[in-house]
């Protein structure tokens, strides 16, 4: 897996061993990005212009909102969406606040693999008081989720990922 830094964005890159198609259903099928991603998207899809919004399921963090706009769809290469950085406070109104931009890309590897890479950019805009925390988190949450997309793929290789 390749990890960038940079001051306003994080990238990560992680090869997978799974056709470029395969890798865009687990990518673009909301059901199934919840299924790795730890949010219940049960009935929902992912339309540009749209909002997408989950109940986080992932231990812990029960409280949390997954709340998306899609910003972009380009079949087989980029999916992207807006969202507000580590919204972890259920105290906080996060609306007056910019959200970054995370794309997600897709390009062929060898071995009839799939690169994905994703990255967040727009942190800048985060206000100073929770800058720093939100990059950090999410520097380490896209490390955690480029390997969970990586075993969802390998343990669901089939068309549609059925649990």
């Amino acid at each position: 897996m390749d990890n960038t830094e940079y001051s306003d964005g994080i990238e990560r890159s992680t090869a997978i061993q799974a056709s470029r198609g395969r890798v865009w259903r687990a990518l673009t099928s909301a059901e199934e990005f919840g299924r790795w991603f730890g949010v219940d998207l049960k009935g929902q899809a992912f339309v540009v212009g749209q909002q997408t919004r989950g109940q986080t399921i992932y231990p812990g963090y029960e409280h949390m909102k997954f709340d998306v706009v899609v910003e972009r769809i380009e079949p087989m290469d980029l999916f992207s969406f807006r969202w507000h950085p580590y919204a972890v406070d259920p105290t906080v109104d996060y609306a007056q606040e910019q959200k970054t931009l995370v794309t997600f890309t897709l390009t062929d590897a060898p071995r009839n693999g799939t690169l994905l890479t994703v990255v967040e950019c727009g942190f800048d805009h985060v206000p100073p008081h929770r800058r720093v925390e939100a990059f950090g988190m999410n520097s380490r949450a896209w490390e955690y989720q480029m390997n969970n997309i990586m075993q969802y793929i390998a343990t669901y290789p089939g068309e549609h990922g059925r649990r």
